[in-house]
Order: structure tokens, then C-alpha cells, then sequence
């Protein structure tokens, strides 16, 4: 009785545990680039108190990448909106791209700029609505 008490707890552990990864995953290889690594700390896109999504800069390939990841909560509560991401350098933002409509994951082209200062830069714009905003730290 009492072990087939402890493995329903065991087991209702483990699938409590594979619940918290859930959904959460996320892919941080940039497109034609597999050997990314985050660069800086990571930034989030904030609507009032609650977290949108992550702005992340990534190196790899000789290039600097820009991404933007919205989070689960935020994407299973709002849609109509524009996810971008680019590079900043200190000029107008380099290596933009605009994702699809109401897509989660969105990276930056490729930027030659791993010799000068840069960061991410990451927008959620909503169509006829406000657009949010966020960079991450200068990196040099």
C-alpha cells in the first residue's frame, strides 16, 4: 500500500515537473546560424505589469543578432500585433525584421557590427494600437 502510494506521488511529481517546460521552450539558433551564444543580459517587453515577451542579443557566425521571444501567457491573451527585431548600433536600427502576424519568435538578420557597441532591439506593434518597446544593455 504504502509503495503504490509513494509512486502516484512520484509520478504526479514528474508529470507536475514536465508541466513547468512546457510551452516555454524556445529556440535560440538564428537562422542559418547554429552556434549562436546571448550576448548581455536579457530585456522584456513590458504591457502595463505584465511581462509581452524577451529581447535577447545573441553573436555567432561573425555577426550580432537581434531576438524577440513573446511569452505564452501574453500570446494566448492578445493577438493582432507585429513582432520585431533588429540591431542597434547608435543609428537608425540595422538587420530589422518584422515577423508575421501574431508570431511568437522573431530574429534579426545578421549584422556585421561585432566590432563596434550594439544592442537588441524589440517591438510588439499592434495594428491601429500602441506599440511596445524595449533594447537590451549596450554590448561592446
Amino acid at each position: 500500500m504504502l509503495t503504490a502510494r509513494l509512486l502516484g506521488v512520484a509520478g504526479a511529481a514528474a508529470l507536475v515537473m514536465g508541466g513547468f517546460g512546457s510551452g516555454v521552450a524556445q529556440a535560440e539558433s538564428a537562422p542559418g546560424c547554429s552556434s549562436t551564444v546571448q550576448i548581455g543580459s536579457t530585456a522584456y517587453i513590458m504591457d502595463g505589469s505584465q511581462t509581452a515577451a524577451s529581447v535577447k542579443q545573441f553573436k555567432g557566425c561573425g555577426q550580432n543578432w537581434g531576438y524577440v521571444y513573446v511569452w505564452t501567457a501574453y500570446l494566448a491573451k492578445h493577438s493582432g500585433f507585429y513582432v520585431f527585431a533588429a540591431i542597434g548600433d547608435g543609428g537608425e536600427p540595422i538587420g530589422l525584421v518584422r515577423g508575421d502576424k501574431n508570431q511568437r519568435e522573431v530574429w534579426s538578420y545578421g549584422t556585421n557590427t561585432l566590432n563596434v557597441c550594439t544592442w537588441a532591439v524589440g517591438d510588439i506593434d499592434f495594428v491601429g494600437g500602441p506599440m511596445l518597446h524595449q533594447d537590451t544593455g549596450k554590448r561592446c
